[in-house]
């Protein structure tokens, strides 16, 4: 390269020196970072490293900038410690470990509770006696369902115990495990809840008249407020890679952007006043979806670009994002250990550097422009998370690109519908303000149908190894930043040929294309591309492993490691039966394909407890059933009431569950041991306010392998109940404390038990007392929460107790 090639174009370090807010920015990151991680000699030692750093490298034009970031580290670390220290700060320790009486306000909509059915919801408690904080509610699944909005008040009496992995995920100060939750009818006041009734009426408006599951939809994709989207919707859209559509993101304040800006330009207002109402209601819209990590980082993003364009300086992405990681640090330091930060940041900068080049790339290949750019976006976005989906969830969606492409053009006419409805909720009549919703509402359908339709393709959804994944994206990753390299240059030369032909003088001339690969260097990157490629599809399309039915004879138990509940699938020749389907969100539809599942003769429903139907709607999703044994009572929760679509939709005979009824499948015997058939009363001495105490009781047999699932019945119903010797016994609740499981055991006998819960789990299961009485009983206990999916076979040479095949 001749020297004055050197000069025409600027190394990475002259460029990064020019351009010391960045460097600043980049120091304040770093401290907010590692702040709430270190303490004050750590920090000082990272900040005096960084400053080496920026020295030696010749990042900084002079010492003293190296030194400002120095400050700016050992600074924005120091926040960063005093503000954790103001997040942890509450005054519930003297009512931890109590049972209070307490006022909570909803920081968001309940969510289905994957460690133990039920619902959980962040709050903020008021304790009767005096103690004020965040915490984790959590709502047993028999408890009624609580008022589901954001910003509402319930009285909620409970035990008040140290924050679970749940609530320090959330960073909430405790948890409480609510008994009766009771809707006062109050709400937040002041600005929050002005904000609560602005959201209550536009989501009104996007969902009257609506089907349930796209009104539900419809109120994600414009607002983020997705509590309401049936658990089975949720399932295929995140199979499919459109889980972000339902989370408000920069997406949604871009969309917003070029709303107002299009309204306001019909209307003749110049660029500035514009540009202050977009940022204002960006300021109105967070809130509004919720307030929650992602949308926060996003209104920042909008208005760090919004910021700019307003001084008159151009769009500078870098800057965007350092400063979208400052303020949402500077908010919560510890965001950054959250996936959804993690992954947000990454699709920013990937977007913000590649999404551009390979738009081009492929309008230069005669694609359509907005074919294009919704693929580059998708197939960008995509290699940049699914690396970090993989390793924090262990699965990544194998056909987000085609899905989110086939979506693209009408994610954009749902969100100005919908906003433009949601806004003219606030003044006009109910009527009125849903026509703009109801015409979005065939593209809503549209939606729902990709994404079902997606989510029901062999390999959807991919277990691949996060190794796996990540070099399979870094490897098509280092082609398209070579290509970004190319098109910047191609950019820059087709701007000085129109600054020449307009007789301009060209001070900064553009050197020479950046230089390609050695050819040695582009075939080990192909075959490292092609290797990576051609494993993960394998991955992919290879047909999962599938056991082969037990042999004649043999009764096989497999006991599914669902986490905190119950699934205990029964198979004797091609005959199969399942007890329960765990909670919803456990990967119960692959587990039952591995074990070769195709049809179910029958699925039982024990009762009514989200640990143990939670899974059941996609079950029946995904499986030809012949029979539903029923154990939901007639007062049924939301997530009971959820089976009977998918009910209808099978055409599934519904057959309610009592004592006496005899079953037949093949060789498999199914006895119905419990609850008593006449309908308990609330006199009636089985309990008719726990669901636990009517759980259905099955023994189940075939060949000379008896087994009894007694779901969540303890020992006052099984000791009522005809039990007979056993060779195998589920133990009931999940191995909860139990005074009279010896007098159980001693009526069945058992040789092998099983014991089905998750790790961890907020209850203590197992509890001490059932392991040590279990231990004196038994030959051999098993449990999912230390050995995984358990597979019990009656043979005729006894038990076999192992894992799956």
């Amino acid at each position: 390269m001749t020297g004055a090639d050197a000069l025409a174009r600027p190394t990475w370090r002259q460029a990064v020196a020019a351009r010391p807010r960045h460097v600043v920015l980049a120091a304040l990151v770093l401290g907010l970072l590692t702040g709430p991680h270190v303490d004050g000699a750590a920090l000082a030692l990272v900040a005096l490293a960084a400053g080496a750093l920026l020295v030696a490298q010749r990042l900084v034009a002079m010492p003293a900038a190296a030194a400002l970031a120095v400050l700016a580290v050992v600074g924005a670390g120091a926040l960063a410690q005093a503000r954790v220290a103001a997040l942890d700060r509450h005054t519930l320790g003297a009512s931890i470990g109590r049972t209070v009486e307490a006022t909570a306000v909803l920081a968001g909509a309940p969510r289905p509770d994957a460690e133990g059915g039920g619902t959980h919801a962040t709050a903020t408690l008021r304790v009767a006696s005096g103690g004020r904080g965040t915490v984790l509610l959590r709502f047993p699944a028999w408890a009624p369902s609580p008022e589901r909005r954001t910003g509402r008040e319930l009285a909620v009496s409970g035990r008040l115990v140290p924050p679970d992995r749940g609530a320090l995920a959330v960073r909430a100060h405790a948890t409480l495990r609510v008994d009766t939750p009771r809707a006062t009818g109050g709400r937040r006041n002041g600005l929050a809840g002005v904000v609560d009734g602005v959201r209550d009426r536009g989501m009104a408006a996007l969902a009257h008249g609506l089907p349930a599951a796209d009104g539900a939809l419809l109120q994600g994709m414009v607002l983020g407020q997705d509590g309401d989207v049936p658990e089975t919707l949720e399932e295929d859209l995140r199979a499919a890679g459109l889980a972000h559509l339902t989370a408000a993101s920069g997406s949604n304040v871009l969309l917003l952007a070029a709303l107002v800006m299009a309204v306001g330009a019909l209307l003749g207002l110049p660029i500035r006043p514009r540009l202050v109402v977009v940022l204002g209601l960006i300021a109105l819209y967070v809130p509004l979806a919720g307030a929650g990590p992602s949308i926060q980082r996003a209104g920042v993003m909008g208005a760090a670009g919004l910021v700019a364009t307003l001084a008159s300086r151009p769009g500078d992405r870098a800057h965007a994002v350092l400063l979208a990681a400052a303020v949402t640090l500077g908010l919560e330091p510890r965001a950054s250990g959250d996936p959804g930060w993690q992954m947000s940041f990454a699709a920013v900068v990937a977007l913000a550097l590649l999404a551009g080049p390979v738009s081009r790339a492929l309008r230069r290949r005669r694609l359509p422009r907005a074919v294009a750019e919704a693929t580059a976006v998708a197939l960008v976005a995509t290699l940049a998370t699914a690396p970090l989906a993989a390793a924090h969830f262990g699965r990544t969606s194998a056909f987000a690109v085609p899905a989110n492409v086939a979506v693209a053009p009408v994610v954009a006419p749902v969100m100005w519908l919908g906003m433009t409805s949601a806004a003219a909720a606030q003044a006009l009549p109910a009527g009125a303000a849903t026509l703009p919703a109801q015409a979005a509402a065939p593209l809503v359908a549209y939606v729902r149908w990709v994404g079902e339709a997606t989510a029901r393709r062999r390999g959807a959804e991919v277990d691949a190894p996060a190794w796996l994944v990540a070099l399979t994206g870094a490897a098509l990753l280092v082609p398209l930043a070579a290509l970004a390299r190319r098109d910047a240059h191609e950019r820059r030369r087709a701007e000085q040929a129109r600054d020449a032909a307009r007789g301009g003088v060209l001070l900064d001339p553009v050197g020479p294309p950046p230089r390609r690969l050695r050819p040695a260097t582009r075939r080990a990157l192909a075959v490292v591309t092609g290797a990576a490629l051609a494993a993960t599809w394998l991955t992919v399309l290879r047909p999962p492993a599938r056991a082969a039915p037990p042999a004649d004879g043999v009764l096989r138990l497999t006991f599914l490691d669902v986490g905190q509940g119950d699934a205990t699938l029964v198979q004797a020749g091609d005959a199969a039966v399942l007890v329960d389907a765990g909670p919803a969100g456990a990967p119960i539809v692959a587990a039952l394909r591995r074990a070769g599942v195709e049809r179910l003769d029958a699925l039982v429903v024990s009762h009514d407890a989200a640990d143990h139907l939670g899974g059941a709607p996609a079950v029946l999703h995904a499986f030809p059933t012949a029979l539903l044994l029923d154990g939901r009572d007639a007062d049924r929760s939301p997530a009971a009431a959820a089976l009977d679509g998918p009910l209808a939709a099978r055409g599934t005979r519904v057959l309610g569950a009592h004592a006496g009824q005899v079953l037949r499948a093949g060789p498999l015997r199914l006895r119905v041991l419990w609850p008593p058939p006449a309908p308990h009363t609330a006199t009636d001495p089985v309990a008719a306010d726990d669901p636990n105490d009517r759980a259905v009781v099955l023994e189940v047999a075939a060949g000379t392998t008896t087994a009894l699932l007694p779901a969540d019945a303890e020992s006052d119903q099984l000791l009522a109940a005809p039990l007979e010797d056993v060779d195998v016994l589920k133990v009931s609740h999940h191995g909860s404390a139990d005074t009279g499981l010896a007098a159980v055991l001693h009526r069945t006998t058992p040789e092998v038990a099983v014991v089905s819960a998750g790790r961890p789990n907020p209850y203590g299961h197992p509890a001490p007392s059932t392991l040590a009485t279990l231990a004196q009983a038994v030959s051999r206990t098993a449990r999912t929460d230390d050995d995984g999916t358990i597979v019990v076979e009656g043979r005729r040479g006894g038990l076999h107790v192992g894992g799956p095949p």
